[in-house]
């Protein structure tokens, strides 16, 4: 194996050039001093020239005074990620040897709970702002979401490797970075940027659960790991039940429900592939005799129309488990999205028997959790099933939420 990072990242790092001196609105300028980690576009005033992606930027009050530095770029409408406020200091290894050790130390109380895929590094909330670090076993799965962590990547992995000894660093890229692909400078989605290539399955462990994944091609990092300790409490719900599980992806939940006893499990979603991989990883833990027993069926559909048909069928469930793809990435987008809620809990609760249980999940970051709440118990209102004994969770703790935009997913466990 190679014992040094993808000698491109090395070469990378001599990318930045003049720092970027920045004038921004009063406004800006006080979110900075209260500690916000993004400086928009429409924020800044002026600029002392254009930089590039990965040039630090820094921003001084009226009286020349320093007030934050970060990461510039000039194709996003964050136009700077602050690294440092209040007190300069250098952007260096150390720098970030230093925030990686605080964020692998807020992990430290998933040892002992036979868990080996969790977010190393989240964002803004981990001071990594527009950085992700996912685990799964031995590969660690880098995600950026802006051009300006490209110089910063060699420093920032050498010193995760130091502290974290792992097998393989995979890089992932968001979609918005490929508009510009002459400022990925050689780096590509999927790429491998320290360890072997991977051959054959890979696998991580969740609450002592085996699920494979796929860090190049699968959604988000590979995996879903916000879910997990929502997960174990559906485990805790399912003993003796009929359970269904709505936008099952590659079955997470339904591995959970019938881990817990679950007589019969039917995970739904529109993608065949990943109702294959839900059946491979009922399979990797058929040694688990509770899940060796529960009847697994899958079905292939839109999620509103195959729950649609299988009201018309009478179909009933003791549990139904609904967590749908995110429906509003913008505020626009909120009001379409709530109707959609709406309507999978007025499908969700006709599927249910009396007093059957109910989650329904959103990552819908513009949503509120106030607004989910209330659309969804609306909802199964006028389906004449309302809903009671509802309790509201919300993210792993892997998944910090220092910072409030950061705050996506809401989950509501009811009866109906």
């Amino acid at each position: 194996m190679p014992s040094s990072l993808h000698p491109l990242l090395a070469e990378l790092a001599r990318l930045p050039g003049k720092t970027v001196k920045l004038q921004v609105s009063n406004s800006a300028m006080a979110n900075l001093h209260r500690g916000y980690p993004w400086l928009y576009a429409e924020r800044v005033k002026a600029e002392s020239h254009r930089g590039q992606p990965g040039d630090l930027g820094v921003v001084y009050d009226g009286k020349g005074r320093f007030v934050a530095v970060g990461l510039y770029d000039p194709f996003s409408p964050i136009r700077l990620r602050v690294l440092r406020a209040s007190k300069p200091g250098p952007i260096d290894r150390a720098f970030f040897a230093e925030r990686l050790a605080a964020a692998l130390a807020r992990r430290l109380p998933l040892q002992g709970t036979q868990t080996d895929g969790y977010r190393l590094v989240h964002g803004e909330s981990d001071r990594f702002p527009g950085l992700v670090i996912d685990r799964y076993a031995g590969t660690a799965v880098v995600k950026i979401y802006t051009h300006a962590w490209i110089p910063y990547l060699h420093d920032c992995l050498a010193s995760l490797l130091e502290q974290q000894p792992l097998d393989r660093l995979v890089l992932r890229l968001s979609r918005g970075l490929r508009e510009h692909p002459d400022c990925l400078h050689g780096l590509r989605e999927g790429q491998i940027l320290y360890g072997e290539p991977i051959r054959g399955v890979l696998t991580c462990r969740e609450n002592g659960l085996l699920f494979e994944v796929d860090p190049i091609h699968g959604q988000k990092t590979g995996f879903f790991l916000d879910q997990r300790d929502n997960r174990a409490r559906v485990e805790q719900l399912a003993r003796g039940k009929r359970v269904l599980n709505a936008f099952s992806y590659n079955g997470g939940f339904s591995l959970a429900a019938a881990r817990g006893g679950a007589v019969e499990v039917t995970s739904l979603d529109q993608s065949g592939q990943a109702l294959d991989s839900s059946k491979r990883n009922f399979a990797l833990n058929a040694d688990v005799p509770t899940i060796a027993a529960a009847r697994h069926h899958t079905i292939e559909g839109d999620a509103f129309r195959a729950m649609a048909e299988l009201v018309k069928q009478g179909q009933k469930y003791d549990l139904v488990i609904i967590d749908p793809p995110a429906f509003a990435v913008r505020r626009s987008q909120v009001r379409e999205a709530l109707n959609a809620y709406g309507r999978l809990a007025h499908l969700g609760v006709n599927l249910l028997v009396a007093g059957g249980d109910i989650v329904l999940a959103s990552c819908s970051n513009p949503v509120s959790p106030e607004d989910f709440r209330a659309a969804v118990c609306d909802a199964a209102a006028r389906a004449g099933r309302p809903l009671r004994e509802i309790q509201e969770t919300g993210h792993a703790l892997d998944h910090p939420l220092d910072f409030a935009e950061s705050r996506y997913l809401k989950c509501l466990f009811a009866q109906a």
